[in-house]
């Protein structure tokens, strides 16, 4: 479909895209959304993590179930991939996660239907990936981590908010893959 060239104000021609319509914007708009909130919350955390803990001690709370500690990660989650060489680590993790957050979003562009679930899920993977991401920009290739929950034999490594929206997004995502793959019982009458 062609579009007829508008006239601009003060004289000439020129292309003005048509507005965008409601049933295109609200999902673009759920998807930001939930992306920024991921991003704010997950640089306001961190802020306040690299200010209040920075004495080093760590602080316990409901009983040592939920520990605060400041921790710097070179790595990937659970600091996968620290021990890589300083340029390879910043190559995989400074350069390929945006581009890999760049291909998860084209990809969800690309497929329909796209449902709530699904859309929510993947804004929290990449509101938390460019959370990392910026803290790794922002910080020396270094993401800051605070939290660590103890809970009888069960210990976590130390993480941030970033990855529980990431981790979040990832079960959501499988979660609607796996009822998709069961096989629903025909109705009767059908």
């Amino acid at each position: 479909r062609r579009c007829a060239a508008r006239q601009r104000p003060g004289g000439g021609e020129g292309y003005s895209p048509p507005p965008m319509s409601h049933r295109r914007a609200a999902p673009l708009l759920f998807f930001l959304g939930i992306a920024s909130s991921c991003l704010g919350c997950d640089q306001l955390t961190k802020g306040i993590a690299r200010s209040h803990l920075a004495s080093g001690a760590p602080h316990a709370m409901a009983g040592g179930a939920l520990q605060l500690a400041l921790a710097e990660n070179p790595g990937a989650f659970l600091s996968v991939g620290a021990g890589l060489p300083e340029g390879v680590r910043a190559a995989v993790l400074q350069l390929a996660v945006p581009l890999l957050l760049l291909l998860v979003c084209a990809a969800f562009l690309r497929e329909r239907p796209r449902t709530p679930a699904r859309l929510a899920a993947i804004a929290l993977l990449v509101g938390g990936g460019v959370g990392n991401w910026l803290d790794r920009i922002l910080h020396d290739g270094l993401v800051t981590d605070f939290v660590r929950i103890s809970v009888g034999p069960f210990r976590t490594g130390i993480f941030n908010l970033a990855d529980v929206t990431i981790l979040l997004g990832v079960v959501v995502l499988l979660a609607l893959s796996w009822r998709r793959s069961v096989p629903r019982p025909a109705r009767a009458g059908a």
